[in-house]
């Protein structure tokens, strides 16, 4: 697409109309540091001669803007601009230091060799933090790799608001007015086609030339065609090990969530270290929760949550409607059980007392402070007593070597029949970077999270301890139970009917 030609033509202008500036532009590989190198002799040799600044003979890959003349008496009164444009190679020691630039282009960075942070750490000291300076790093994606995070931070900073730092620009294949063919009269779009076709608001000829590309530029390998002609970052960005979910279709989906009405905020309440009452919502923009449909009434609602342990970074909970399976809110912090669990508490409350079942490996707190609020629709299993050796039910959802194989195994078969019940970008995010390992176990990738992903696998499987069905409005005076809920009433045990009673709510007699 030429970007780094702009680039170039951009840095080159503010090097060759300006005194005194030092530019540095860094290549994956010597030859395209000469090619590079190349383009700003272009550059310089292709402008009329009135403006052509003054240079000084150069090699090693330097333009030298400056009056090449040796007599000091003619160089002191016509200095020339003194500035330079600088052409290395990523890998070189000391690239980038022991000067100052003020403009910078980073080519192909994914594709650097050796430690690639190391360069770039180096090199971003060099730049001062000052107006009128410009650092542009354009790369082809090559995995979840470090350019991946660069991007990421940018994505989410933009996203906050900071305007500060770097700005991310991606560029779509679609974007380009030429990538388009005649339509034959014959042409009929595939399944795959038609949903690309609606989710980047195509045409036809456009999708003419994507199949002319596949078969001719990329032959016939439509993986080798996302990497080389991405339509969305996800799409550029591919996770390298084996993903568990298919990449295609939740790249797809990623795009189709990206603009859905939503509302951010979280809960705040009175609380006085027993009790929490006085539930108000409140919009926040750094708000914990995403609202996608809020609690319709009737509707029953489930849970899933998994807290902070192993590693991972993010207390999270999901929610669904347990008469459809649609994913509808998502509560996603950082720190804090105590505020999570009250957050998690607050949300149950508002989705109609939802069945709420929290992980149980690394902390009992969220169950047991749950209980101890008085929550009162707790996801339940059944435990070994080690001192009766007799069953006895406990509150909370376990992963084990047995169970976290078949909630992950039931999401993937949800995810390939009903992806679209899954509506939160940061959950399907996680869901790319969600890996089969070396030993076959399948885990976020390196440095990724997977709380999302094992919170929304917990919500299904526990959805058969609620019920699916729509219940019609309560009337005054008590709940109405239908005579499934009655049948297991009388047979239950008095314990087990006082539990059922805060389940379903005092019957109407």
């Amino acid at each position: 697409m030429g970007f780094s030609t702009v680039t170039g033509g951009l840095i080159f202008h503010r090097t060759a109309t300006r005194e005194l500036v030092e530019s540095l532009v860094v290549a994956h590989q010597e030859d395209a540091t000469a090619n590079l190198f190349a383009m700003y002799r272009l550059f310089y040799e292709e402008l009329p001669r009135p403006i052509q600044p003054l240079k000084k003979a150069s090699n090693a890959q330097e333009l030298v803007l400056e009056n090449p003349t040796t007599n000091p008496d003619r160089k002191k009164r016509e200095p020339g601009l003194r500035s330079r444009i600088r052409c290395a190679t990523a890998g070189g020691r000391g690239v980038g230091r022991s000067f100052t630039v003020r403009n910078v282009h980073l080519s192909e960075f994914a594709f650097w060799p050796g430690r690639k942070l190391i360069t770039y750490a180096g090199i971003m000291q060099s730049v001062p933090d000052q107006p009128d300076t410009m650092v542009v790093i354009e790369s082809t994606a090559n995995g979840y790799d470090e350019f991946k995070d660069l991007w990421d931070d940018a994505v989410d900073a933009w996203g906050r608001g900071e305007r500060d730092g770097f700005m991310p620009i991606f560029f779509a294949w679609w974007e380009m007015p030429e990538y388009r063919r005649p339509v034959p009269a014959d042409f009929q779009p595939t399944e795959e086609e038609e949903a690309i076709k609606a989710t980047y608001h195509l045409d036809d000829e456009q999708l003419v030339w994507r199949r002319w590309c596949i078969r001719n530029n990329c032959g016939g390998d439509l993986d080798l065609f996302r990497q080389e002609y991405p339509a969305s970052p996800d799409e550029a960005f591919v996770a390298s090990g084996r993903c568990i979910f298919d990449q295609a279709a939740l790249i797809l989906r990623r795009q189709q969530v990206r603009n859905l009405e939503r509302s951010v905020g979280r809960f705040v309440y009175d609380y006085d270290g027993s009790t929490i009452n006085n539930i108000r919502w409140v919009d926040a923009w750094d708000g914990e929760i995403i609202i996608y449909q809020e609690p319709e009434d009737g509707h029953p609602y489930v849970i899933g949550a998994d807290t902070a342990g192993e590693g991972s970074d993010f207390f999270v909970g999901q929610v669904l409607d347990n008469a459809t399976g649609r994913q509808v809110a998502v509560l996603r912090q950082e720190s804090g059980e105590g505020e999570f669990v009250r957050q998690l508490y607050c949300l149950g409350r508002y989705y109609h007392d939802a069945l709420l079942g929290v992980e149980a490996n690394f902390s009992t707190f969220p169950n047991t402070e749950l209980e101890r609020l008085g929550y009162r629709n707790l996801y339940v299993r059944e435990t070994l007593d080690n001192y009766t050796n007799k069953p006895r039910q406990s509150y909370g959802f376990r992963t084990d070597r047995i169970s976290r194989p078949l909630i992950i195994s039931e999401l993937v078969e949800l995810a390939a029949q009903r992806l679209e019940l899954i509506q939160d970008h940061e959950t399907l995010g996680e869901m790319l970077t969600f890996v089969r390992n070396e030993a076959g176990r399948a885990e976020a990738q390196e440095g990724k999270h997977d709380d999302c992903v094992m919170a929304l696998a917990i919500a299904h499987h526990i959805r058969p301890q609620q019920r699916y069905t729509v219940e019609a409005a309560k009337e005054a005076g008590g709940a109405v139970w239908d005579d499934s809920m009655w049948e297991d009433y009388n047979n239950a045990s008095p314990e087990e009917r006082e539990y059922l009673i805060k389940k379903w709510g005092e019957p109407k007699q």
